[in-house]
């Protein structure tokens, strides 16, 4: 890991504003990096260490969409949904945060090692354990007030019900955040954990866009995105464009792809915020 670590408590001028606030806020906070970032506008991004296809998929999109608009990516490093979060916020060209169960040179699983020291290189490590502090069990969900503590609101992307992101959301709760939950298959046990949340009356998040909006900040225009998108996504916008509203079963016959693609495609393109759908139709959201 590069750099030197470093401690803040609170009263002290870069110690986390939104921490300090939090019932039983760490005395002291071990940090490498930009500390500054504890402080700026971040949504946290959590889930099962055992993430599906679809949990990956989901985690690195909505980081790589929040990172895009200048909102710092908070997690636990942890493997599956954590470090997608890490990632996407990487990926999008943002900063990201990682709250650490051990102290703050240990890495924990060695095979982050790598996103570690990208982390400490251009974002942020922090952890109320002194330095050589190994991980357990028990630190794991005590950091987890942390992670929700300094974050603006808590997405859980995909959970068991014995995950422990559930705890951040609880945590995030009851310290009066807006906790979100992404939708899973009611026939995966990996979605049985946020699909909880929502009946418990979580926020589902259906389109990262939707918490842009709760978050009061303002979306990148429709035209400065179309050079991230591939070649298929942009036929698929120029056709929806040429008509206002389109069906699925229109772009079939324009594309010549199948229902099962274009679904895809246009889910895709509704996480990025490109488009969004109602009663049956498609639209270009503005």
């Amino acid at each position: 890991m590069t750099g030197t670590a470093k401690s803040v408590s609170p009263g002290d001028k870069y110690y986390p504003v939104l921490l300090s606030h939090i019932k039983n806020p760490p005395k002291i906070l071990y940090y490498v990096g930009d500390i500054s970032l504890a402080s700026k506008l971040s949504v946290a991004v959590v889930g099962t260490r055992k993430a599906t296809r679809y949990g990956t998929w989901a985690a690195m999109n909505l980081s790589e969409r929040l990172a895009a608009h200048g909102i710092v990516v908070t997690s636990g490093m942890a493997s599956g949904i954590d470090t997608c979060g890490h990632r996407g916020a990487i990926k999008g060209g943002g900063k990201t945060i990682a709250v650490l169960g051990s102290g703050i040179d240990v890495c924990s699983p060695a095979a982050n090692r790598r996103l570690m020291d990208e982390i400490a290189e251009d974002g942020l490590l922090v952890s109320e354990y002194p330095p050589g502090t190994p991980a357990t069990k028990y630190t794991f969900p005590q950091r987890n007030r942390i992670i929700s503590g300094i974050s603006a609101a808590t997405v859980v992307v995909e959970a068991g019900l014995a995950s422990g992101s559930l705890i951040t959301a609880e945590h995030a709760a009851e310290q009066g955040k807006d906790v979100y939950a992404i939708p899973g298959n009611i026939d995966s046990v990996y979605s049985l954990g946020t699909n909880k949340l929502i009946k418990e009356g979580a926020l589902p998040l259906i389109v990262a866009d939707d918490l842009l909006d709760d978050l009061g900040v303002k979306r990148n225009p429709v035209e400065s995105r179309m050079a991230e998108l591939g070649k298929a996504e942009r036929e698929i916008i120029g056709h929806i464009e040429s008509q206002s509203e389109v069906t699925v079963d229109f772009l079939c016959r324009r594309t010549g792809k199948q229902p099962s693609e274009i679904n895809g495609m246009i889910t895709v393109l509704e996480i990025k915020g490109m488009v969004y759908t109602f009663m049956g139709k498609i639209f270009i959201a503005k």
